[in-house]
């Protein structure tokens, strides 16, 4: 008789997940509150325009075409994407605009031509990002942390006797500081924390791994937007096999004597061998575990910063942006305190925008744009966020009308917004923490909840608010790692 496994959550990780097990032979079922798969990466209509809603940015695309890979399936069958050749626009406050090319050379040299810091600079530097990536992704990325087995291997000594390397000790803008001196490059460079929602000012040097992700390994686009995303893997699952439950609210994991037996959904408890929450860790305690002990020290710990997105339907082109632009502060330091210190919204904060009718024009009408206008904002403790809202609102505006040089308001046609508490509400992250616990310590790898339950045998976790932390490409790996602890622990070749 095949063993059941039960996916609460049908956002990436938990539909990677149940893809997985599936191949390993069990029955699977994934129950998802929403009426749509996706998670965080879905997308929506107004209008006659598109919207991704979540996500915007995407690398590392072998750990997608690797789940079609194991099915004996082409990738290119389910989602084709492309390279983008030029990953962001740049623009500073003094008007100084920058373009970030695909091509580490050419993307060096616009430093070299835009700034006081060299071409060599920038190569040393990604090339140190590269060396750290090599040294870390293994151990911490791709395996999980908490068990004795991940340490007794090669690939582990290696990192371990390298451990200077992996430059822990220092703080992400100290170790950019080191290599550059132009105020803009620093800049470029330190807003990759904020990629997992922490704080150059104070992660580890550790994350400046994520620019070599982007620079050195590339940023792609899925030709029908993020969506094709989710969409594939949604596929990829039911012809796999898995059986997906939409509008199926999980309300209580049931265990007995220390070890999983069912869910209970829809009235009805669902028997399992397999547990997987795809759910945020602190609602898969509070509120699908409530009878057992909960891990106070690691659900408190300090939250990631959310996000507040403006998603504006435009009457008209605007040639300067691209498909991913970057309208930077003029006090970046200052903005990292209102965010984490004191979970205020600053009042020139960086301004993301992401067009996704730049690359795929089926997503606006015709001479129109799709704009998701994206500012970073603390999460929710409790603000009054129809006020911030109001307030970054008119900031946006004015620096969108100072860098392009024109009136930005009259060119929207319709508008949507998402602030934290929408963010909460939609996705169930705790506060509208978009990617659970940050990571501005030296040990926040280590302080992620693990993949696995120690106290409940046959309970495992994926997804952004555990191991190894949110984004795309480590809540396909944190599937990955449950996927290796459910063979290890049921005996599976």
């Amino acid at each position: 008789m095949s063993k059941k496994a039960i996916v609460i959550g049908a956002g990436l990780a938990g539909l990677a997940t149940a893809i997985r097990l599936r191949l390993r032979g069990f029955e699977v079922t994934v129950y998802e509150s929403n009426t749509y798969t996706g998670g965080k990466a879905t997308e929506f209509h107004r209008d006659g325009f598109r919207f991704d809603a979540g996500p915007s940015l995407f690398t590392m695309p072998e750990l997608v075409d690797d789940l079609f890979r194991l099915t004996g399936k082409s990738p290119s069958d389910y989602i084709e994407t492309e390279q983008l050749p030029v990953t962001c626009n740049y623009f500073f406050p003094d008007g100084t605009t920058l373009t970030a090319w695909s091509d580490p050379d050419k993307f060096a040299k616009e430093i070299e031509e835009k700034t006081t810091d060299s071409a060599e600079s920038v190569h040393k530097f990604l090339t140190k990002a590269g060396r750290i990536f090599e040294l870390t992704s293994e151990l911490f990325m791709k395996r999980s942390l908490h068990r004795l087995s991940t340490y007794t291997n090669k690939t582990a000594w290696n990192a371990l006797v390298h451990l200077p390397e992996i430059d822990t000790a220092r703080t992400m803008i100290t170790a950019i500081r080191a290599s550059f001196k132009d105020p803009k490059t620093i800049q470029l460079f330190s807003r990759y924390a904020t990629y997992n929602g922490s704080n150059p000012y104070q992660a580890p040097a550790t994350l400046n791994i994520i620019p070599h992700l982007e620079h050195s390994r590339g940023a792609f686009f899925p030709k029908n937007g993020m969506i094709g995303i989710s969409s594939a893997l949604t596929k990829l699952a039911e012809e796999t096999g898995v059986k997906i439950e939409l509008n199926s609210k999980v309300e209580r994991i049931i265990a007995e004597n220390g070890t999983v037996k069912s869910v209970l959904v829809k009235g009805n408890y669902e028997v399992a061998d397999v547990i997987v929450s795809n759910m945020d860790i602190h609602y898969t305690y509070h509120n699908l575990l409530p009878d057992q002990i909960w891990p106070e020290r690691t659900l408190n710990q300090p939250k990631s910063s959310s996000a507040l997105i403006f998603y504006w339907a435009m009457n008209k082109s605007f040639p300067k942006l691209d498909l991913h632009n970057i309208l930077f502060s003029p006090d970046y330091q200052k903005e990292f305190e209102f965010l984490f210190d004191r979970f205020e919204v600053f009042d020139q904060p960086t301004v993301y925008v992401y067009i996704s009718s730049k690359r795929n024009p089926a997503d606006a009408p015709a001479g129109k744009e799709n704009w998701f206008v994206m500012i970073n904002v603390p999460h929710n403790r409790g603000q009054d966020w129809d006020k911030l809202v109001h307030h970054a609102r008119k900031s946006i505006l004015s620096i969108l009308e100072l860098n392009l040089g024109e009136p930005i308001e009259p060119q929207i046609l319709s508008e949507t917004v998402l602030d934290p508490r929408g963010i909460e509400s939609r996705t169930s992250s705790f506060m509208g923490a978009l990617y659970g616990n940050s990571s501005n310590n030296r040990f926040a790898a280590f302080m992620r909840h693990p993949n696995f339950s120690k106290d409940i045998k046959g309970l495992y976790f994926c997804g952004g608010s555990v191991h190894p932390g949110g984004g795309i490409p480590l809540v396909l790996l944190s599937a990955k790692i449950v996927d290796d602890l459910v063979r290890e622990d049921h005996d599976l070749p």
